[in-house]
């Protein structure tokens, strides 16, 4: 069972940048990684995701251009560069991991990934 760990959430003010973390433990080789997102009152949302080997990203239109996924193996880390950020952007974000990456990730979340982290919050002030 895969175990993640997010950190980097916090306040940013509209237009600024964070940058998120993802750190798992556990049986982790191959693994594809996804970040999601929660807003209040709404249903968890897919952001990005990518590949083990880094070779392919998946992004939800909402962020495309503006968030950008990667990930470094030797750490069992993922990351969620996060730029131009604004209030729509407010929410729990959650990291994911599962052995198999899709090329589209529309759907229920679990259907997709088996993996999930305990959420960071990014609240963006106008």
């Amino acid at each position: 069972q895969v175990q993640l760990v997010e950190s980097g959430g916090g306040l940013v003010q509209s237009g600024g940048s964070l940058r998120l973390s993802c750190v798992a433990s556990g049986p982790f080789n191959g693994y594809a990684m996804g970040w999601f997102r929660q807003a209040p009152g709404k249903e968890r949302e897919f952001v990005a995701a990518i590949n083990w080997s880094s070779s392919s990203t998946n992004y939800a239109g909402s962020v495309k251009g503006r968030f950008t996924i990667s990930r470094d193996n030797a750490k069992n880390a993922g990351y969620l560069q996060m730029n131009n950020l604004n209030p729509e952007d407010t929410a729990i974000y959650y990291c994911a991991a599962d052995p198999l990456y899709y090329s589209d990730y529309t759907g229920p979340p679990d259907s997709h990934f088996g993996s999930w982290g305990q959420g960071t919050l990014v609240t963006v002030s106008s």
